[in-house]
């Protein structure tokens, strides 16, 4: 049994859900997030909360009601104040710039790498070498700072690449000399 499904979402003021079927639509200040959830659960709206529970006792009903209910919890958190994900480039000449709805990333390779930023996610750029990733939308926005980091991930002997700022990345000692 889930102790996190348990708990019912709270709905801030100012945010307004819509249940369908299976479709939960939130609709607050910073946008508005759409999507369908597995039949497996029910979800119901009473009284400023949204409260899901399992259909049955099976093991995947058991499973998917508190997952349902953290992505239910992070869509509304994140229509009242949006998620961002920072990155940090480090290298020489290593830059990142956006031009339009593409980030172009120059990491030291023979060719410079476009990548299209997603729908519902902004990113800026600060001195060339701090990424701000950010959106309303848990999922993309970690998934956009994943992709970006990919391109080029930290090495263990010079630190150079693309890091998640917060993580920690074990650097490891050079060759010694004779």
């Amino acid at each position: 049994m889930s102790r996190i499904g348990k708990v019912p979402v709270q709905i801030p003021a100012g945010v307004e859900v819509k249940i369908t079927d299976q479709n939960v639509c939130i609709k607050g200040p910073n946008g508005e997030l759409s999507k369908d959830f597995s039949p497996l659960v029910s979800i119901s709206e009473a009284d400023n909360t949204v409260v899901v529970k399992p259909v049955n006792n099976t093991r995947a009903a058991q499973a998917n009601y508190g997952t349902t209910r953290s992505i239910i919890s992070n869509m509304v958190e994140g229509v009242t104040k949006p998620f961002s994900k920072d990155l940090l480039i480090e290298g020489v000449g290593f830059r990142a710039t956006v031009k339009g709805n593409k980030i172009d990333l120059e990491l030291g390779y023979s060719h410079p790498i476009l990548h299209d930023i997603p729908e519902g996610v902004t990113v800026t750029v600060a001195d060339n070498v701090k990424i701000h990733v950010e959106g309303a939308d848990k999922q993309k926005v970690g998934q956009m700072a994943a992709e970006i980091k990919s391109f080029y991930p930290v090495e263990p002997y010079k630190g150079k690449g693309v890091r998640i700022l917060g993580e920690y990345v074990r650097r490891k000692e050079g060759k010694k000399s004779a």
